[in-house]
């Protein structure tokens, strides 16, 4: 029986109630969830879970191999770029390349726990299971349109 993890555009996008068998929860996910409640309350509901899933051991957490993974992968996905535009980096978006290293982070840590990763950010997953191949599929396949 597979593993399971949300990115954290699923835990944005849906209303999730309902958890799958074999579900992980990532450290990453809580961390973006964390820095971005809307108040106290929900700061604390997401250190909360942040206790629980690490008490459960169901609480994915990148480790020191998981860090130089991602910084590989990250060097790659630039180099990538680089090659599509004949040797000049476009300039990102503001915010770009912060949420692709932790989406690089979530992947590979993902991997680790033989888990896939369930997300509504499939174009920028897809580019990162090039190099780590690492199991995602789309939220709308997972959960239905």
């Amino acid at each position: 029986m597979p593993n399971f993890t949300y990115d954290t555009s699923i835990i944005i996008s849906r209303n999730v109630k309902d958890l799958p068998d074999r579900f992980f929860m990532s450290a990453v996910v809580l961390m973006e969830l964390t820095a971005s409640a809307r108040d106290d309350s929900q700061r604390k509901t997401y250190e909360k879970l942040f206790r629980q899933y690490q008490q459960d051991n169901s609480l994915i957490i990148p480790d020191e191999n998981d860090w130089l993974l991602a910084s590989r992968i990250l060097y790659w996905l630039t180099q990538s770029r680089r090659r599509s535009s004949k040797g000049k980096l476009k300039r990102l978006p503001t915010g770009a390349s912060q949420r692709m290293a932790l989406d690089v982070l979530i992947a590979v840590s993902a991997r680790r726990w033989k888990a896939t990763v369930v997300t509504e950010n499939w174009n920028d997953f897809k580019a990162i299971q090039r190099f780590c191949n690492t199991k995602i599929v789309k939220g709308s396949d997972f959960f239905g349109p």
